[in-house]
């Protein structure tokens, strides 16, 4: 009866009597326990499209310089000097821009100091401004005592001045 009866035959494969089982079971919990969860799905779907396109873009770019290489060659005389007046152009634009944000940004800075608003660094800019008083009006306060001295020099100097 139990040749007839199959499912009496079966051994469960988590059963004591296979010995396999506890290595296949550790092992499949090991591959799940690694495997992405539902969250991570769409960034490894991402991860894998931007792979391929990666992969795309680098066979076609060395398949293109394979094929045109000859062209490029030839035409190379002409490239050299389109090259360095883009260059150029491209860095006069580049400069020209970066000079136009970097006064806007002084014009605001200003704009702030005057109105009393306190832009970073105003503290110093005052104290430079204040440095920058003092010492012309010690300037002055020197030139007031020693002017008359230097005055009497000259006249000394040229007497029919």
């Amino acid at each position: 009866m139990a040749e007839r009866n199959p499912t009496q035959q079966r051994r469960s494969p988590t059963g004591p009597n296979n010995p396999t089982a506890p290595a296949l079971s550790t092992f499949l919990q090991r591959i799940q326990a690694h495997s992405p969860h539902s969250a991570q799905l769409p960034l490894f779907i991402t991860a894998l499209i931007l792979l391929l396109l990666t992969g795309l873009t680098l066979t076609v770019t060395s398949l293109g310089f394979i094929f045109f290489m000859p062209l490029i060659i030839i035409s190379s005389p002409i490239w050299f000097p389109i090259g360095a007046a883009v260059s150029i152009v491209f860095a006069g634009f580049a400069s020209v821009c970066g000079f136009g944000v970097l006064s806007v940004v002084g014009f605001c800075w200003m704009y702030r100091y005057f109105k009393g608003m306190h832009p970073p660094g105003w503290d110093r800019v005052d104290y430079a401004r204040s440095r920058i008083y003092d010492t012309a009006s010690h300037v002055k306060d020197y030139a007031m005592e020693y002017g008359g001295y230097l005055q009497s020099k000259v006249k000394d100097a040229a007497p029919g001045a």
